[in-house]
C-alpha cells in the first residue's frame, strides 16, 4: 500500500510498505477514506525528530471503512464507517474507567514513561504505524473507534479523531465562567476550532495569532483578533486594554512548544538536532527545549484567579516555569492529551446540517496522499491559506 513515510528531518515521502494485517484478535484493519495532516506532526519532522526511525508511518488523524476484524472486537462489523481516536485504548482498565484514555493502562508506552500508544506519533508513543496510509491497523479495536452515520461527507466527521475533541476539552479545561472572556493563543486548526467552541458556548472570544489569514478567518467568524506582530512586546498590556485592565478569565494556549519569539530555546532546539539521535533524544527528555513565548503570554495575560488551560503540544522536561507569577496570581494550570471519546458524546449533536461549528468547510486544502510531502512543506511554512489539509488515498 501507499503510506507517508519518515525519512530525516523535513524529509516525509509517499512509500510502498505491506499492508497491514491482524496481529491479536482485538485488532482491525480499515480501509482509509479520509486523513489529515495535524500540526502536531510537523512537530516530528524537526524538534521531535530524535524519536523517528526511517520508514514510520506518519498520522494519527484517520477515517474510514472497516475491512477486516479480529475476533474480539466487541460490535465492530465489517462495512462499518467509523473514526479512530489518536490515542489507542481499551476501555476497561482503571483509567479508562474514568475517561482518562490517554492513560491507557493497556497500552501505556512504559519503557518510554509515557501514556497511551498514539498511532504515527514516534517511539515515545509506541511506534505505532500511522494513517496517512491507504490502510490502518487498529489496535483494541473493541473501544478505539467511533462509529459514524451513513450519508455526509467525510468532512463532516474528520476532525473527530483529534483536533475537535482536542479544542473541546481545550475549552473545557479552560474553566471560562458564564458570560467569561476566553483568550486563545495561536489559530492554527486547534485554536480556530477552540475559538469557535467558545463563541458557540457563550464567551467573548480574543484570539491571537500573527499569519494574516488565520487572522482574517477567525475575525470572519466572531473573533475578536489581536495581530501579534502588531503587539509582540506588549501583548499583556493590549489584551488587558480590551479587558477592564484586568485580563480574560481564561487562556487557551494552542500553539506548544515551536511558539514563535522564542529565540534561545529556538537555538537549543536546532543545536539539538545536528547532534545524533542517540545523544539528541535523551537530550530531549531530559532538558528545557520548549519554546515557551506562549505559555509565558499565557501566564502574563490571565487574570488572577484565572485559568490556563495548555492543548498545544509540549516535550520539554526540564522547562523552566515562573512559579512565583503562577502563585502569585493563583493561576491554574490544565493540560493533556485529548481523552477523546469522553467528549464524543457531547460533540456529536453539534455535527449535524446546521453545522454551526462550521466543519463542512473547515478544510483548506484536499489533496491527494501523493501529495503529502508538499503539503507538509507548506503547511509547515505558515504558506497563505494553508489552515488544515485533509489528504485522500487513491480511488476514493
Amino acid at each position: 500500500m501507499k503510506a507517508v513515510t519518515w525519512h530525516g528531518k523535513g524529509d516525509v515521502r509517499v512509500d510502498d510498505v505491506p499492508d497491514p494485517t491482524i496481529q491479536q484478535p482485538t485488532d482491525a484493519i480499515i480501509r482509509v477514506t479520509t486523513t489529515n495532516i495535524c500540526g502536531s506532526d510537523l512537530h516530528l519532522v524537526e524538534p521531535l525528530a530524535p524519536f523517528m526511525s526511517v520508514g514510520d508511518v506518519m498520522g494519527h488523524e484517520t477515517m474510514g471503512e472497516v475491512v477486516e476484524v479480529g475476533g474480539e472486537t466487541g460490535d465492530l462489523r465489517v462495512g462499518d464507517r467509523v473514526s479512530i481516536p489518536f490515542q489507542i485504548s481499551c476501555g476497561h482498565c482503571w483509567m479508562c474507567d474514568r475517561g482518562l484514555y490517554t492513560q491507557c493502562e493497556t497500552t501505556q508506552v512504559r519503557d518510554q514513561g509515557s501514556g497511551a500508544a498514539l498511532f504515527g506519533y514516534s517511539k515515545m508513543y509506541g511506534s505505532v504505524p500511522g494513517g496517512q496510509a491507504e490502510f490502518l491497523r487498529v489496535p483494541q479495536a473493541q473501544f478505539t473507534h467511533v462509529k459514524l452515520p451513513e450519508g455526509p461527507a467525510d468532512d463532516r466527521f474528520a476532525y473527530l479523531s483529534d483536533i475537535l475533541p482536542t479544542a473541546w476539552q481545550a475549552v473545557a479545561y479552560a474553566h471560562v465562567p458564564e458570560g467569561g472572556t476566553l483568550v486563545v493563543l495561536g489559530l492554527g486548526p486547534v485554536g480556530d476550532f477552540a475559538a469557535r467552541i467558545g463563541l458557540h458556548k457563550g464567551y467573548r472570544v480574543i484570539g491571537v495569532d500573527l499569519v494574516p489569514d488565520r487572522l482574517e478567518r477567525a475575525r470572519l467568524r466572531g473573533v475578536e483578533v489581536v495581530d501579534l506582530r502588531e503587539h509582540e512586546d506588549d501583548l499583556g498590556d493590549a489584551i488587558r486594554d480590551m479587558t477592564d485592565g484586568r485580563g480574560p478569565d481564561s487562556v487557551v494556549d494552542a500553539v506548544g512548544l515551536e511558539a514563535h519569539g522564542s529565540p534561545a530555546t529556538t537555538f537549543v532546539q536546532k543545536a539539538a538536532g545536528l547532534l545524533p539521535d542517540v545523544l539528541a533524544a535523551p537530550l530531549q527528555k531530559t532538558a528545557g527545549v520548549d519554546r515557551l513565548a506562549a505559555l509565558y503570554s499565557a501566564i502574563d495575560i490571565c487574570r488572577r484567579g484565572g485559568t490556563i488551560s495548555l492543548s498545544g503540544v509540549y516535550g520539554g522536561a526540564a522547562d523552566p516555569i515562573p512559579m512565583l507569577t503562577l502563585f502569585d496570581k493563583q493561576l491554574q494550570l490544565t493540560m493533556g492529551q485529548c481523552n477523546v471519546k469522553k467528549w464524543v458524546p457531547e460533540i456529536m449533536p453539534l455535527l449535524t446540517d446546521d453545522d454551526p461549528l462550521g466543519v463542512d468547510t473547515f478544510a483548506s486544502h484536499r489533496l491527494p496522499l501523493a501529495q503529502a510531502p508538499e503539503a507538509y512543506t507548506n503547511f509547515r511554512a505558515k504558506e497563505h491559506g494553508w489552515q488544515k489539509v485533509l489528504l485522500k488515498p487513491a480511488g476514493v
